[in-house]
């Protein structure tokens, strides 16, 4: 017979996490999947929309249509979890970008901003292009850089290689090629066809060694 002191070692221990505990981690589980099902619907009608939108009647009822499917669906998402950033940010695409009925540009921008204060790269990085070119229906106090850096912070290729152009040009911040070498260095790691190019074109011109010692 094994020793008592041996069979104590695969002896599974009694369970921490309290039969509350448990409902609630699996009631949260059970949300987020449930938005995520809404909001692959929705995308899924809006990536229909933007196949036929730039060759339809913006009104076309199948259109119009579609749109309505992601607006319910986005928003049925966020019944589900409240906190969930994609949809939020999906929604407000949707009021600032698309002729969808009731469609509120202040109600996207707000969406926007919101997404963006919880951390979506994909919100910080839109809300940063908002207010470089100072869109009027995304009004906050804080500068499009600091939202850039956010979304590169999460190395966000669009973000990184935006930030990386304003470097290399010195628009709003000092001029620093080192730094607009990084950025459009790991744009390309992502995937980013124009910072592979800018990338490129810069080391052509002898900024290797910058590159190197940074």
């Amino acid at each position: 017979m094994l020793p008592r002191a041996l069979l104590a070692k695969f002896i599974l221990k009694p369970s921490t996490v309290s039969p509350f505990q448990f409902n609630q981690q699996r009631a949260l589980h059970s949300r987020n999947k449930k938005a995520l099902e809404f909001i692959a619907k929705g995308w899924n009608a809006l990536k229909e929309v933007d196949r036929v939108i730039d060759y339809s009647d913006p009104k076309h009822s199948g259109i119009v249509s579609l749109l309505r499917t992601a607006k319910e669906n986005f928003e049925l998402a966020l019944e589900a979890d409240n906190t969930n950033t994609h949809a939020r940010y999906w929604l407000s695409r949707l009021h600032m970008k698309y002729p969808v009925p009731g469609a509120n540009k202040a109600v996207g921008a707000a969406l926007l901003v919101e997404a963006a204060e919880m951390g979506d790269p994909e919100a910080q990085y839109a809300l940063g292009c908002h207010l470089r070119v100072e869109n009027d229906y995304v009004q906050s106090d804080q500068q499009a850089f600091y939202y850039l850096e956010k979304a590169v912070d999460q190395l966000h290729p669009g973000a990184l290689y935006l930030l990386g152009a304003v470097y290399l040009t010195g628009d709003c911040v000092r001029k620093d090629i080192a730094s607009a070498l990084w950025c459009f260095h790991r744009a390309s790691e992502k995937g980013h066809a124009g910072a592979a190019i800018a990338y490129g074109s810069l080391l052509l011109k002898g900024n290797i060694m910058v590159l190197v010692s940074s």
